[in-house]
């Protein structure tokens, strides 16, 4: 439909047909299709979406959402990581810390960016990061999109769980508000490292799993061709994180996807996280502390009869 709109636009335009009244139809017509086929989607279908090579990433959020944008590099012990990058910006008025992962478009760039998935020194750097945003009182928000940790021999011998899991511990203990978007994929450790907040929010699309579909079926069903199965017996979905407490807020996407429209997107997830920065901000250290420790003791919880 979409093809045939494109056509009868470029004849109309050319040959001064008059068929406004029949584009105007199927413009109708495809945009109810959309909103129906959209409107049912399958949590894997929603995954091949938020894959899409076109989807926003961090460096996007930053150019369109936010200013003075300042990158801050190196974890001071190893090197750069690419994949996970950070630094100041103003956020609507508000000086914040951000970290986050950042994919590549093409295949030099995600070479650069090692496909989103970090190194221990990406983690050891958003650590550094974060001491900088508790030393000086700033807000911390991080955007997560990342299939998972870089699980190669060279980021083992580096220690990436030790790296991973000393971050988790410290964002426990930071006495300024922490907010996590999963603005993609949200994969295993390697979202867990930035991903301790008093706030998470996950976009419509996204997915927040302690595996990937694929992982997950290779193990269980020793076939990755189950990914499907498997998507559903993991609840991953922003619709099952949010019923089960894992989030709590999914910002909707424009019909479509947010690679259907950056600027929409962009602007949603901007206000959501200034909403939530508000009502952090009036909360004092120890109780920033104190709700962000109370809500990871709650996952998993079992109320007995």
């Amino acid at each position: 439909m979409e093809k045939r709109i494109e056509e009868l636009r470029k004849l109309s335009g050319r040959q001064k047909l008059g068929a406004e009244s029949e584009i105007a139809a199927l413009q109708k017509k495809w945009t109810e299709a959309r909103r129906e086929v959209y409107g049912n989607l399958t949590p894997w279908q929603r995954i091949q979406i938020v894959r899409h090579p076109q989807r926003p990433y961090l460096l996007d959020y930053l150019q369109q959402g936010a200013t003075d944008v300042f990158e801050l590099g190196g974890d001071r012990t190893f090197g750069e990581d690419r994949a996970l990058i950070g630094g100041l910006a103003t956020l609507h008025q508000q000086r914040v810390v951000f970290l986050g992962h950042q994919k590549g478009r093409d295949t030099k760039e995600n070479l650069r960016r090692n496909f989103g998935c970090a190194h221990p020194e990406g983690y050891r750097k958003a650590l550094r990061l974060m001491r900088l945003a508790d030393r000086f009182r700033l807000p911390i928000v991080t955007l997560i999109d990342t299939p998972g940790a870089f699980p190669g021999v060279a980021s083992e011998e580096r220690h990436v769980a030790e790296a991973i899991a000393v971050n988790i511990r410290e964002m426990f203990n930071f006495r300024v508000p922490i907010i996590a978007v999963v603005i993609g994929e949200g994969g295993s450790g390697g979202a867990l490292g930035i991903g301790v907040a008093n706030r998470v929010l996950i976009l419509e699309n996204a997915y927040y799993s302690v595996i990937s579909p694929e992982g997950c079926a290779s193990i269980l069903w020793k076939d990755r061709a189950f990914a499907p199965q498997a998507t559903e017996a993991l609840r991953i979905s922003s619709k099952d994180l949010l019923q089960l407490g894992l989030v709590d807020e999914v910002i909707p996407e424009p019909t479509g996807g947010a690679h259907r429209d950056w600027t929409t997107t962009i602007r949603t997830t901007m206000e959501r996280i200034a909403h939530h920065l508000a009502e952090l901000n009036q909360l004092s250290a120890a109780r920033l502390v104190e709700t962000r420790q109370e809500r990871y003791r709650a996952i998993g919880s079992v109320l007995e009869k």
